[in-house]
C-alpha cells in the first residue's frame, strides 16, 4: 500500500505526500460509475479511495489493518454521505467482510500492495532507516516486532528470510552480523550492520539495507501470503465483467501478480511434440489481462517513490471462482 501512491488530484495529507502511485491508470481500468460498489483493499490515506468516490461510486469498502489509517479515514467517511465504509481487516478477508455488510458482489477491487508512505515518513513505525527509530515494522501494531524477530530467531531463519523475501546474494553474512551485534532495537542499528556486512560505502547508488529492511517487513506482516490469499478473494467477490486492478512495487509481488492472471486467464502451454500438453484448469476466471504498465516520466518526477511501481488489470468472467485446491 504505498501511498506515495499519481494523478491529477490534490495529494492526501498536504502536498507531495502521500500521493496515489499511478491514479489516473488505476481510474481508468476500474471505470468506477454510479451505483457501483468498489473495494479499495489497502486504504493508505485515501487516496485512490478519495477518487473513486470523486468519479460517483454508490459506495466504497475501504480495507486496512493499520488501526492509524482507519482512524485517518474517519474524517473522509464521515464526509462521504454514507458512501464510504472503513474495514479494519486485512483485504484477504473481503469476501467475509462484505458478506457481513449483506453485499455479495462488487464492480471493482483495487489493491495497492506494500508499505505506504505514512507508515515510511513515521519514524516511529521503525519501516525506514531514512529516520531512527525504534525496530517495529507492525503494519497491524500487533503480534511479533523485528527487534523480536532479529534478537531472537536463529541465524540460519534470518537468513533464510532475506534471502527469500529481499532476494540478498549475501543473506548469511548479514544474518550472521544481525547475530553478533544483538541485541538491536533501532533501526539506525540494524542499518549500520547491514551496510557494514556488505560493505558498503558513501556514494553508492543504493544502499544495500533496503534489501534487509524490506525482508524483515515481508516477513512478519506476511505480505507475500496475504496477496495470493487476496487475489483469490477479489475473485471470489467481483461480479462478472468486474474490474481487478492492483500495484506492485517489487518483483516478488508482480510475480505472484503475473502469474495469478496468467494461470486465471487461461494462458497455459499448449504443448508440442516434444512436450507432453499441460493439462487445462478450469475454466478462466479472468479475461483482457492487459500488459503491465509502469509510471509516466512525468509521475516520477513528482512522486521518485513510483519509481517500482506496475500495474496489472483484469476483468472477471462470468466463470465460478475456482477451487483453492485446484488454484496451483
Amino acid at each position: 500500500m504505498m501511498a506515495g501512491h499519481g494523478g491529477d488530484l490534490p495529494a492526501v495529507g498536504g502536498p507531495a505526500r502521500h500521493v496515489p502511485v499511478l491514479l489516473a491508470e488505476v481510474l481508468a481500468a476500474l471505470t468506477p460509475a454510479p451505483g457501483e460498489t468498489i473495494v479499495d483493499g489497502t486504504f493508505g490515506a485515501g487516496g485512490y479511495t478519495r477518487a473513486i468516490l470523486s468519479k460517483g461510486a454508490a459506495h466504497v469498502f475501504a480495507f486496512d489493518r493499520d488501526p492509524e489509517a482507519i482512524q485517518y479515514g474517519e474524517t473522509l467517511a464521515a464526509s462521504s454521505g454514507g458512501r464510504l465504509t472503513l474495514v479494519p481487516e486485512r483485504f484477504s478477508r473481503m469476501r467475509q467482510a462484505l458478506a457481513e455488510h449483506g453485499v455479495a458482489e462488487v464492480d471493482g477491487v483495487t489493491l495497492d500492495i506494500g508499505v505506504s508512505s505514512m507508515q515510511l515518513d513515521q519514524a516511529e513505525r521503525g519501516f525506514s532507516f531514512q529516520k531512527d527509530g525504534p525496530l517495529d515494522m507492525r503494519m497491524s501494531q500487533s503480534g511479533e516486532s523485528a527487534a523480536d524477530f532479529l534478537n531472537h530467531a536463529d541465524e540460519g531463519d534470518i537468513a533464510r528470510v532475506l534471502k527469500e523475501y529481499g532476494e540478498e546474494p549475501r543473506a548469511r553474512a548479514v544474518a550472521r552480523a544481525i547475530v553478533a551485534a544483538r541485541p538491536l532495537t533501532r533501526t539506525a542499528e540494524l542499518a549500520a550492520v547491514a551496510r557494514k556486512a556488505l560493505g558498503f560505502r558513501q556514494g553508492q547508488k543504493s544502499d544495500p539495507a533496503t534489501r534487509t529492511f524490506q525482508a524483515i517487513r515481508i516477513h512478519l506482516n506476511a505480505e507475500l501470503d496475504e496477496l495470493e490469499q487476496g487475489l483469490r478473494a477479489a475473485e471470489r467477490s467481483l461480479r462478472p465483467g468486474g474490474r481487478l486492478a492492483v500495484v506492485t512495487f517489487h518483483s516478488l509481488e508482480d510475480r505472484i501478480v503475473k502469474r495469478f492472471l496468467k494461470i486465471r486467464s487461461g494462458d497455459v502451454p499448449s504443448g508440442s511434440r516434444h512436450r507432453p500438453m499441460v493439462a487445462k484448469g478450469p475454466t478462466p476466471t479472468f479475461e483482457q489481462v492487459a500488459k503491465p504498465v509502469s509510471p509516466s516520466e512525468a509521475e516520477l518526477a513528482r512522486n521518485p517513490r513510483a519509481r517500482s511501481a506496475r500495474l496489472r488489470t483484469a476483468i472477471r468472467t462470468d466463470a465460478p471462482a475456482w477451487d483453492q485446491e485446484k488454484a496451483a
